[in-house]
């Protein structure tokens, strides 16, 4: 019984139907685009953050992983530091020109600048 690891169940009430299955709730999640087909944008952003600069990147349609993994490259390209979180990935500062360039060298073919 592949599924059946009793620490995946803790918290869950006995149930008296012989065909009850217990759902681990493993999230299929949405598969990330091929790079050249991400509808990226890029813009910048100074609402609610102090009065700070940041670069936005929104439009990534794909798994947290491969956001997380985009975002540290970006921030490792321009050498500054940043978020990705909730489909969009923040880089520190007004680097819309530099951020677009990497995502090209990158194959981010459709992504611009806002």
């Amino acid at each position: 019984m592949k599924n059946n690891n009793w620490k995946d169940r803790l918290g869950v009430m006995y149930s008296t139907n012989p065909d009850f299955r217990y759902d681990t709730g493993g999230e299929t999640g949405e598969e990330t685009l091929a790079k050249e087909k991400q509808p990226l944008r890029i813009s910048l952003d100074k609402r609610n953050r102090g009065g700070k600069m940041v670069t936005l990147v929104t439009g990534f349609h794909g798994t947290a992983d491969d956001l997380t993994a985009l975002g540290k490259l970006l921030k490792v390209k321009c050498g500054v530091g940043g978020s990705a979180k909730e489909g969009e990935i923040i880089v520190q500062g007004d680097l819309r020109r530099k951020v677009y360039d990497v995502l090209q060298k990158e194959g981010y073919l459709k992504s611009r600048i806002l």
